[in-house]
């Protein structure tokens, strides 16, 4: 700092461009516009009391300041063109300014506010003091101010804000299009030399004129800006693999039909690895595809708006999506109050893929695409077995109410037809004779495939009208000793789809879709059934029919199209087949009031699995046999008492934790306890 004085300037940067700020009055007249916010903004800037310095006098904010900021560095390759009978009138730019809304009355608002808070404490304080303190101050008498010093303040930013604002304002007057004043301004922008004489002949070649036109630039070649992540053209998009061109546009677009997407994606391309590849990255909803919520929101994000963890974001936004395969319309507040999140983050899950209506709710996007859903039934189905996994998740963990079957959307009604009395009765009629044809031979068939089939021993079959089309179902009735496992088809939510086949196919529990009973393990079907069961309780020890149903829809989800077990199981068969393989049955007594639908009810585990856990899990299956609850010291003696005194803790707990879970200080079998 001593030699400060001696220290010279070397360079003095002035800047290139001055800066502009354009006023500009607002109609407040006008219907759009709000007087109520205006007279809010004029309170909060200028505060009650109005004088000089306020910025809106009229105490309305009746005009808004434009700011001016520079767009590029070049001019040089810009110009103005003006195109007039026949003729390019091209003029040189030497300047370009962008004008953007400033908001530095916000500023003010702000030190208002910060003027107020502070009185407001000084009078506290004067109120609580009878006298105020004696302080002691410091005085302090500046140096002269060296040349050096001065430069330095004068090109602080400090001082040229402070110039900026004491610059007055130059008052404009604006001329309209039409106006002869502008008509005049225009005329500068047309070459004046109208003779041939005065025109310099073009003798170069198109490529050489461009060049002139347009010299390429080393200094922008260099300082080239980079795209941002989220920008990316068709021809860069067309250099990734297939998978990442789908994962790209379904991300952008959030909602798109199966057919755009293939004219995106380029004429060459296989329908089928697009269709393979869109299933990884996107859900079906009304024949059209949405983006997964997991790809919008990935693992250890989370919500911008409330800070709420990915996933329960991608729980509430899979709320939203099956609403929509359920109706057209969702009503946001339903949403919100189903998933408890906030406004806004329900407000962007539904402008993903949906519109508002006004005094209607929400309206899904694009419409129905019957289309794809007639020629595609393999996907569909497929997407219909992930959503009955997702609507059982739901249910869940939002304990919503059991509905009845999805209306069919909106979008595949046909326009309305008036009928006559006399037509519908014909109609009625034709309709009544095909039916009860194929309902004869459907009897007929079923009757000849259970003669067909090996009959168990000790079943016996029954037939009995099951309604009052005449439709009739095989009933098994076993004749054993130890009490029958109730095995009637669950009028709970989930059996709305046997095991992935609609009501209409899986109707009548014992007629396997045409295969046969699960006594015959040589069948195919009954192959991989039993391979499923046995892997699935090799994992998870205890389940009920309806999780058991829920993991294998999910299976069935994996499995490419035209898998065997896409044909049709139904409940009794997926039962039978866990008895099988060396289940059993528990017949836990569920309380009188409970919620739990009649598939929940149906506890089934696993017996024995060949380790040294049997006999533990074996006693613990018996006592819930007995207790829908129970406390660990009970377990724990019981255990003693059966195993014997050398049973230690993590036996216990092991045991515990296969078949188990506590909640509340008591013990109860996984898929029971109910909150």
């Amino acid at each position: 700092m001593a030699n400060e004085e001696d220290d010279p300037v070397v360079q003095e940067i002035k800047p290139k461009q001055q800066k502009v700020e354009l006023e500009m009055a607002i109609d407040t007249l006008n219907p759009n516009y709000c007087r109520s916010k205006g007279e809010q903004i004029a309170l909060n800037v200028d505060g009650a009391c109005a004088d000089e310095t306020s910025t809106y006098s009229s105490k309305l904010m009746d005009k808004q300041t434009f700011c001016s900021s520079q767009t590029t560095s070049n001019t040089s390759r810009y110009a103005a063109a003006l195109y007039r009978q026949g003729e390019l009138h091209l003029t040189p730019l030497h300047g370009i300014l962008q004008l953007r809304p400033s908001f530095s009355y916000l500023d003010k608002a702000d030190a208002k506010h910060r003027e107020r808070e502070a009185a407001n404490e000084a009078g506290d304080s004067s109120q609580d003091e009878a006298e105020e303190d004696v302080k002691q101050i410091t005085v302090r008498f500046s140096r002269p101010e060296s040349e050096q010093a001065r430069q330095r303040r004068v090109q602080s930013y400090e001082f040229l804000q402070k110039k900026h604002a004491e610059e007055p304002w130059v008052h404009l007057h604006y001329y309209g299009l039409r106006d002869s004043r502008s008509e005049h301004e225009r005329q500068y922008l047309l070459c004046q030399g109208s003779s041939g004489v005065e025109n310099t002949e073009l003798v170069k070649s198109p490529s050489e004129y461009l060049m002139m036109l347009m010299p390429p630039s080393q200094e922008q070649e260099k300082d080239k800006p980079v795209a941002p992540s989220n920008v990316l053209s068709m021809a860069q998009l067309r250099t990734l693999p297939l998978a990442d061109q789908i994962k790209i546009l379904m991300k952008n677009v959030k909602v798109m039909p199966f057919a755009n997407l293939m004219s995106l994606l380029g004429p060459f391309i296989d329908s089928v690895a697009v269709l393979r590849g869109i299933q990884k990255v996107a859900m079906l909803v009304q024949g059209n595809w949405v983006v997964k919520s997991d790809i919008l929101y990935p693992k250890d994000s989370s919500s911008p708006h409330s800070g709420v963890p990915a996933e329960v974001l991608c729980r509430g936004r899979d709320f939203v999506m099956w609403k929509f395969t359920q109706s057209r319309w969702v009503v946001r507040k339903e949403v919100a109050t189903v998933t408890k999140l906030s406004a806004e983050d329900v407000k962007d899950f539904l402008e993903h893929m949906a519109v508002v209506r006004i005094n209607k709710g929400w309206e899904f996007i694009l419409p129905y695409d019957g289309e794809f859903i007639k020629k595609h039934p393999d996907v569909v189905q497929r997407q219909h077995m992930l959503w009955t996994g997702i609507q059982a998740k739901l249910e869940k963990v939002y304990n919503l109410v059991k509905e009845t079957m999805p209306k069919k959307p909106d979008g595949q009604s046909g326009p309305a037809v008036l009928v006559s009395g006399d037509q519908r009765v014909q109609v009625a009629k034709s309709k009544a004779q095909q039916n009860h044809a194929l309902l004869e031979r459907e009897l007929q068939r079923r009757k000849e495939q259970i003669r067909a089939s090996t009959v168990l021993p000790g079943v016996r079959i029954k037939e009995e009208p099951m309604s009052e089309e005449g439709e009739e179902e095989e009933e098994r009735e076993v004749e054993e000793d130890e009490e029958p496992m109730d095995t009637s088809p669950s009028r709970g939510l989930h059996n709305r789809l046997a095991n992935g086949l609609p009501a209409g196919r899986a109707a009548g529990g014992d007629s396997f879709n045409g295969h046969p009973p699960p006594g015959c393990a040589n069948t195919p079907v009954a192959r991989e059934l039993r391979a499923f069961v046995e892997a699935t309780f090799q994992r998870q020890f205890v389940l009920t029919l309806s999780e058991l149903k829920r993991l294998f829809n999910l299976h069935l989800a994996s499995l490419p199209p035209g898998h065997t077990l896409f044909s049709g199981i139904s409940d009794r068969m997926l039962q039978d087949t866990v008895l099988a393989a060396g289940c059993k049955q528990i017949l836990v007594p569920f309380p009188p009031q409970t919620a739990a639908s009649p598939d929940e009810q149906k506890v089934f585990a696993l017996w024995e699995s060949g380790d040294m856990s049997d006999q533990h899990r074996q006693v613990l299956l018996e006592i819930f046999s007995k207790n829908y609850r129970v406390r660990r010291n009970m377990i724990q003696s019981r255990l003693t008492q059966e195993c014997g005194e050398d049973l230690s803790k993590q036996e216990v707990d092991k045991v515990l934790k296969d078949c188990c879970v506590s909640y509340g200080g008591m013990w109860y079998l996984k898929g029971t306890v109910q909150s």
